[in-house]
């Protein structure tokens, strides 16, 4: 079988009968882009070959098309820099055009794991009850019944009871909206730490943060990409990659295994595997399901129906985690792609319980929105695709060293001012970067309302390419690629459209209950794209309604901190299943009018510019 050597790794990889360099790369681990999840029609994968010899479709004369290319011989191909994902850029600081909500302190009333003291009767000749059923009994007297308990805990109880005379400790899992109890663990001393793990596992990424459950404080925290980006770039992709023989298996596996990982480092020197007792995870539907093994290609085929969007509580190792004995408790969706993220968020907002008028956005390839206050709620997603994240931009990639966060375009020069993640040189355009540059072309006139290039400027940056008119963002002599870094009409139109899809969005939510964009009073902005946004920029492409600017939140990660309120307490937890049960969910593909609102969004900043006075009056 012949090798493949994959650089800058340096390691060689044996490539079977039939397989591609991409699906070499998929089983060494190594990130290949691929949006289209390696079926061949994104042309992102490109690897260029050093030695020995590939069969195979060549892109722009000098790369192969990993998905379509097989070696003949032992090779080398070098992986270009626009795939690698570096974890530092995670990091990075957030841009503050607009305020940070800091969300008040997570209540610690009523942790679903409780710690119970009991003092047991020791037995006798005379009454010598089995030691479980005496535990039993004693948890009973608390006011806890029947609970279940793993083989694990099981094998402890005889030891345990018998260490200080039958006085003992119990750790015991009880939902306040579910009879089910749950006897995590027995011990002598209590423990210290007692840890419980939040976890918001974004298609782009993950991030953990591990909890003392005795006094609420978050000990560690890590962060990663979620490696199923190998097998696709956006949720659809991956939905796709699930038709393969296996591919559910694969992209769950490939998740898990990065849990643990990011669990080991987040709990560093504070504590082991076998201390954390509770796993509390919120995610998207998509995310939710592949997690759990579960069917996810009706999430896409009309009408969109989930397996489900409430999830019992599981073991850890019923679900492949061999080295933790600690339950896993996800969060609740509403429907195909408004998910457990946004319900938890919607929790940590507060905004249910609030009387402002408050629109929630969590940015992304699903646009997810919920409008509404202490007296209702109003949800739908929008199908943005993956342009906020990269993809489908000629030099458009995620969040990584390299990647241009910022551009200023002078408006008599029309020379760019760039900014890229760790100021190095630039490999390409990464999604606030996107927005940046389209705002600024759209500011200084170089296009017009509906995205085209004006042809009659003349500059050198301005010119017709392979594709189309373009831009050139930076001339190639100033890349890590060696190539012109360049944004095309093409961008610029799949920029317009994934912008289209959420106004249209905000606009037909807040619609449907009879009110108009100006009666908004709060919008709060979630995620980890909206950390980047400049809300400025925002508005001006028709992204953001165009409210005063103090109205604008940037509420940070609410998926990780929904994940640790239903962690830290019951009450939020059956809030959020609640939530999920009354909250009014919007089918927007079916939504009479929502096609006509998307159409008037197809331009800059819309085809109605009362709607947009602010940017309207800079214009004039």
């Amino acid at each position: 079988m012949p090798k493949v050597k994959f650089l800058p790794f340096n390691e060689e990889y044996e490539a079977l009968e039939g397989e591609t360099l991409f699906d070499v790369a998929i089983k060494a681990g190594i990130h290949i882009n691929a949006s289209c999840g390696g079926t061949g029609s994104c042309n992102r994968c490109k690897v260029r070959l050093v030695s020995g010899e590939l069969k195979g479709e060549i892109l722009e004369g000098q790369y192969y098309k990993a998905c379509g290319s097989y070696p003949l011989t032992d090779v080398v191909v070098e992986v270009p820099l626009t795939t690698f994902l570096d974890q530092k850029t995670l990091y990075r600081p957030v841009k503050k055009r607009a305020k940070f909500l800091e969300l008040s302190q997570v209540d610690f009333d009523s942790p679903p794991v409780k710690e119970v003291f009991l003092k047991l009767t020791p037995p006798t000749l005379e009454e010598n009850t089995a030691d479980f059923n005496r535990l039993k009994e004693g948890l009973y007297k608390q006011g806890i019944s029947e609970p279940e308990v793993s083989l694990e805990v099981l094998r402890k109880i005889p030891h345990v009871l018998r260490q200080k005379n039958f006085e003992t400790i119990a750790y015991v899992y009880q939902a306040l909206d579910n009879p089910k109890t749950f006897l995590l663990d027995l011990t002598a001393e209590p423990l210290d730490p007692f840890l419980g793990v939040a976890i918001d596992v974004g298609t782009t990424t993950l991030q953990v943060e591990v909890v003392d459950l005795k006094k609420g404080e978050v000990l560690g925290f890590s962060s990663d990409y979620n490696p199923q980006i190998k097998y696709g770039d956006d949720v659809i992709s991956r939905i796709e990659f699930c038709r393969r023989d296996g591919g559910l298996k694969i992209l769950s596996e490939v998740l898990k295994e990065r849990l643990i990982l990011l669990i080991k480092e987040a709990l560093g020197s504070k504590g082991r595997l076998e201390e954390v007792k509770l796993i509390s995870l919120a995610a998207n539907t998509v995310m939710t399901h592949l997690f759990l093994e579960l069917e996810p290609r009706y999430l896409r085929e009309y009408p969109y129906v989930p397996v489900a969007t409430e999830f019992p509580v599981f073991w850890a190792k019923d679900l492949g985690f061999t080295d933790l004995n600690a339950l896993i408790q996800i969060a609740p969706c509403k429907a195909s792609y408004v998910g457990g993220d946004v319900v938890g968020g919607v929790v940590a907002s507060k905004m249910y319980e609030e009387s402002p008028l408050t629109l929630f956005i969590d940015l992304g390839t699903n646009g997810e929105i919920v409008l509404g206050n202490q007296d209702f709620l109003v949800c739908a997603a929008c199908s943005a695709g993956p342009a906020f994240e990269g993809g489908g931009i000629k030099h458009g990639m995620r969040a990584t060293l390299g990647a241009i966060e910022m551009v200023n375009i002078d408006p008599y020069t029309y020379e760019p001012m760039v900014v890229t993640i760790g100021k190095t040189k630039p490999i390409g355009l990464c999604g606030s970067g996107i927005l940046s540059l389209l705002a600024s072309l759209f500011r200084v006139g170089i296009i017009d309302k509906s995205g085209k290039i004006k042809k009659d400027l003349i500059h050198p940056r301005i010119r017709r390419g392979e594709e189309g008119w373009e831009y050139v963002v930076v001339f190639k002599q100033d890349t890590q690629t060696g190539e012109d870094i360049v944004f095309t009409e093409a961008d610029i139109d799949n920029v317009i459209r994934a912008k289209a899809a959420i106004f249209a969005g905000c606009q037909v939510l807040v619609e449907s209950v009879g009110l108009s964009l100006k009666d908004i009073e709060r919008v709060y902005l979630a995620g980890s794209f909206g950390n980047y946004l400049d809300v400025e920029d925002a508005i001006s492409i028709g992204l953001l309604p165009d409210l005063d600017r103090d109205r604008f939140f940037f509420l940070g990660n609410t998926s990780l901190l929904g994940a640790k309120i239903a962690l830290l307490s019951q009450e939020k937890f059956a809030k959020m299943r609640d939530i999920a049960k009354s909250m009014t969910h919007l089918e927007l593909s079916n939504y009479p009018g929502y096609m006509e609102t998307y159409v008037a969004a197809l331009f800059l900043p819309h085809t109605d510019e009362t709607l947009f006075p602010t940017i309207k009056n800079k214009k004039e």
